[in-house]
């Protein structure tokens, strides 16, 4: 029966494919624009464009979003917004659960490589290259100035995919560093439902359906130092690993 469905599948997935290249050639031109205005501005437009064009996409592909708020974040507060990571979906997922337009999110340095959607990438996110601790550094202060000028930012904190098949993989320090020093609260996302609509092993096994972003509770840092990190790297890893289990996330194997 999986034989007889798989060339529809393969329809559905060059009509994604397709689908989301038009999208990209539309909102290019605007890239360019913004990208030559003030950091601040510029760059909360290049936002609003991606999740039109982001919002158009999913439409077009029959996948629909639901926020789930078990905490809602305050509007007027800034946050570093950390999420488990297991897909390529994550990334449009972003802008369909993070509705505001002051925020950046922290990206894979490789993702700019790839033609014309490297350009719209590379300009609308802070990219991180893991390969040396000079680029991360790096990384690290632009993510402050980001948060200096009372924009949010998004930061998968397992850096990865986790294939692990549990809850999450290991957390890098740098999100939680930087919550720390720049006493910014954490509000935690769990994204249930990108695994299902796109496995991590292959962009042609796109499915339909819907994607869930869960807001748990916001984790306040007021008053933490560096000598605290480990914990609070511990605390909102434990938070989001119950709640993944709690939610029966996919991945999870026993």
């Amino acid at each position: 029966m999986r034989a007889l469905f798989r060339p529809l599948w393969w329809i559905y997935c060059i009509y994604a494919l397709l689908l989301f290249i038009v999208g990209m050639l539309c909102v290019l031109p605007l890239i360019v624009v913004f990208s030559l205005q003030e950091p601040k501005k510029g760059g909360d437009r290049m936002y609003r464009v991606c999740r039109w064009w982001d919002n158009l996409w999913l439409t077009g592909i029959g996948i629909r979003h639901i926020n789930i708020f078990e905490s809602k974040p305050d509007e007027s507060r800034q946050y570093v917004f950390v999420s488990n990571h297991i897909s390529y979906l994550d990334i449009p997922m972003i802008l369909q659960a993070v509705r505001r337009n002051g925020f950046r999110i922290l990206g894979k340095a490789e993702m700019a490589r790839v033609p014309i959607f490297g350009y719209i990438y590379s300009r609308a996110v802070v990219m991180v290259d893991r390969s040396s601790a000079q680029q991360r550094s790096r990384s690290v202060r632009e993510l402050k100035s980001v948060l200096a000028m009372d924009t949010s930012v998004f930061i998968f904190p397992e850096g990865t995919f986790n294939e692990t098949h549990r809850p999450l993989k290991e957390f890098y320090d740098g999100a939680f560093r930087i919550a720390i020093e720049t006493q910014t609260p954490i509000q935690p996302i769990l994204f249930l439902d990108t695994y299902d609509r796109m496995h991590y092993s292959s962009v042609w096994k796109l499915r339909p359906g819907t994607m869930r972003a869960v807001f748990l509770g916001v984790v306040e840092v007021e008053g933490l130092t560096i000598a605290d990190l480990s914990a609070l790297k511990a605390k909102v890893y434990r938070i989001m690993e119950e709640s993944l289990i709690r939610y029966n996330a996919s991945w999870i194997f026993t």
